[in-house]
């Protein structure tokens, strides 16, 4: 199945979008006809498109880097891998009797490329993730040795190893602490209100006033300044 303009656009960063057309994307179909390789440089074409927002890159390029990538990712050479991406290149170059050394030199330049690289970069697996199995193997070699050991310190030290790589992931308490501090207009509204609160009972007490009026009355502060708490 061949690769479709709206699979092309749908992959690539925005920016980049207006730029295709359906006659690039025949070229691009005729670049990619190898029927062995195909499928692989469809797929890695569509995978690594974040490059093309990383930098000024022609479409054109982004292609020829992706087939370069492609096959030095099934185990070809740089100088194969070149052959096969630049055949009319390299055909120029031998017929026009380039030395093999210069090739190699542009071939070099051309892996070291900024393009090339970011497409390297984003076919990388983490090592984590391509030892898992060897990850598991040590464990239970330090399962087996923490048991079996004849030595102490050969047991001591495989359940410590297994003790530091298998702990519970440590959670963390976030604290929100909220502090006030205490000013000069707290304390004055403080005293207020404690000698306000000290009238109205007496004056209850009095009979000058009852529950209710007490309960309707406001509290009038004078000459406090306000200040940023």
């Amino acid at each position: 199945m061949q690769l479709t303009i709206d699979q092309f656009k749908q992959a690539l960063p925005d920016k980049v979008k207006k730029s295709i057309n359906q006659e690039l994307i025949d070229k691009i179909n005729v670049t990619l006809s190898n029927p062995d390789m195909y499928e692989a440089y469809r797929d890695n074409l569509l995978s690594y498109t974040k490059v093309m927002a990383d930098g000024r890159f022609k479409v054109t390029d982004y292609v020829n880097a992706v087939k370069y990538v492609s096959h030095k990712l099934m185990g070809d050479s740089n100088i194969a891998a070149y052959t096969k991406t630049f055949p009319d290149k390299y055909q120029r170059f031998v017929q026009n009797g380039v030395d093999a050394k210069d090739i190699a030199s542009y071939v070099t330049a051309y892996n070291k490329s900024k393009l090339v690289n970011l497409i390297f970069e984003q076919t990388l697996v983490p090592s984590y993730v391509l030892n898992q199995d060897l990850y598991q193997k040590a464990l239970n070699v330090q399962a087996e040795l923490m048991v079996t050991a004849k030595s102490e310190k050969v047991r001591s030290d495989a359940a410590n190893s297994l003790l530091t790589h298998l702990k519970m992931p440590e959670t963390q308490k976030v604290e929100l602490d909220i502090g006030v501090k205490e000013d000069g207009s707290i304390a004055a509204l403080r005293a207020t209100t404690l000698e306000l609160a000290r009238q109205q009972r007496l004056m209850v007490e009095a009979g000058a006033m009852n529950a209710q009026q007490v309960a309707h009355s406001k509290l009038q502060v004078v000459d406090v300044e306000a200040k940023e708490i």
